[in-house]
């Protein structure tokens, strides 16, 4: 059941972006007066199809749910209709129109995708506002993953610059920041001391694939006492805070580990804060270190930051937020697409797209999600290869730029070309989405 929801999540998602992509294209070739063949979501054969009368334009829904498409005439594109292109040009086709009106279409998908983004940020703040954590409001500090120890971080550092540049507001904010920006130099105050921590470029292939590397150090307490426990009959309540072990401060998971390690197989006495009382608790340590009580965070110290926008106020923040990741995506590329990062291994395929939706329906979580892979989709057209929307203004830029416009069978070969290459990324899409599946 929980993926067969994930699989609708992602088929409703992708299905919105395509129509809406597609919908760029057509909507500006339209203004234009461009005439559209076809304007179909997911690929044939068709189920479903009609041509409303007076109009060029045939509209169906295939049975493939790989994504759409809108067929323009005169344009070199996926369908390869080579036969069109041999005819002599036709002043409705996109060929015959000038160079920047056929721009103006081919960047119309990208547009209202950045536009879609825009509106459900603004719709998402509007609704249900933001919810996180300042980084200011960590107020024990950070707790760290092997991996963060290695590199030098320690359990309570707190996180105050990034490259010298001070430290996102959202703790949440930290880890991807380190990554996008590929930052050498954290700097932390630990004990009361800035220390500057130098990170080792070998490190950021581990880094990308170490998403807990930060987590929030929070004081431990009881959580609950199981009826099997050797302390079953102990005085210990839930939500009492741990102050001390035999003695010595534990009101870190680790401390209190150390402590039961040199008092194991005998009895220790707990210190432990209960409301605003202090009390003690006799407890035995079983001969493996163990007191057998299930533990829980302490999260009562911890500011959880809700902030609410009138309609007024999320606009704006709805298109901060849009060029902010839009942004973030763009650096994100830049990890891909240098080697020595070995970011190329995280690329998925829809597989990796339907794990990051919920197994169950949270309507703030999926329109979070569709705004991102809508920036995600707006940004990868873009991309300067032959195949994508990007690849095609390129081309019509040199042509705007020389006078020279590219011959149809250039556009032809750089059109296979660019299929090619889309064709050896989605091969390694999906050979790391198997490769996940068997680790």
């Amino acid at each position: 059941m929980d993926v067969l929801l994930k699989i609708i999540q992602v088929i409703l998602s992708l299905s919105l972006l395509v129509l809406v992509h597609e919908f760029g294209h057509y909507i500006t070739a339209r203004i234009f007066r461009i005439r559209v063949e076809k304007f179909y979501l997911f690929f044939p054969p068709a189920i479903f199809k009609f041509k409303p009368k007076k109009s060029d334009t045939e509209f169906g829904i295939g049975c493939i749910p790989l994504g759409g498409f809108c067929k323009i005439s005169g344009m070199i594109d996926e369908s390869m209709d080579k036969e069109a292109m041999a005819k002599p040009p036709q002043p409705w086709e996109f060929r015959s129109r000038p160079a920047w009106q056929r721009i103006i279409v081919l960047a119309g998908g990208v547009l209202m995708n950045v536009v879609l983004a825009i509106v459900l940020y603004i719709a998402i703040l509007f609704t249900w506002g933001e919810q996180y954590i300042k980084n200011d409001d960590v107020i024990y500090g950070i707790e760290v993953s092997p991996l963060a120890k290695e590199i030098g971080f320690e359990n309570g550092d707190r996180i105050l610059a990034l490259d010298g540049n001070p430290a996102p507001d959202n703790f949440n904010e930290i880890h991807m920041d380190m990554l996008r920006d590929q930052v050498s130099r954290v700097t932390v105050l630990r004990d009361g001391d800035t220390v500057d921590i130098h990170i080792d470029p070998a490190y950021m292939p581990a880094m990308l694939n170490t998403p807990g590397m930060f987590g929030i150090r929070l004081p431990i307490a009881v959580g609950s006492l199981p009826d099997t426990s050797i302390n079953a009959g102990a005085d210990l309540r839930q939500g009492d805070r741990f102050l001390t072990a035999a003695g010595r401060p534990v009101c870190w998971h680790q401390d209190l580990q150390a402590v039961l390690a040199d008092n194991a197989g005998s009895t220790v006495e707990l210190r432990l804060l209960r409301g605003e009382d202090t009390v003690t608790v006799p407890v035995r340590v079983s001969g493996d270190g163990k007191i057998e009580v299930l533990l829980q965070r302490d999260i009562s110290d911890i500011t959880i930051t809700d902030k609410e926008y009138s309609l007024l106020e999320a606009i704006p923040a709805g298109f901060m937020m849009t060029f902010t990741n839009i942004g973030h995506y763009v650096k994100e590329l830049g990890l891909i697409f240098s080697p020595q990062t070995e970011a190329y291994k995280s690329v998925g395929s829809f597989i990796a797209i339907g794990s990051i939706f919920p197994s169950s329906w949270n309507w703030q979580i999926f329109w979070n999600i569709t705004a991102l892979l809508s920036i995600m989709l707006a940004v990868m057209n873009l991309l300067p290869i032959p195949a994508l929307d990007g690849g095609h203004i390129l081309f019509t830029l040199y042509e705007m730029i020389t006078g020279r416009k590219p011959s149809d069978r250039f556009m032809e070969v750089a059109q296979m070309i660019g299929m090619f290459l889309l064709l050896m990324i989605m091969i390694l899409a999906f050979g790391n989405d198997i490769l996940r599946l068997f680790r």
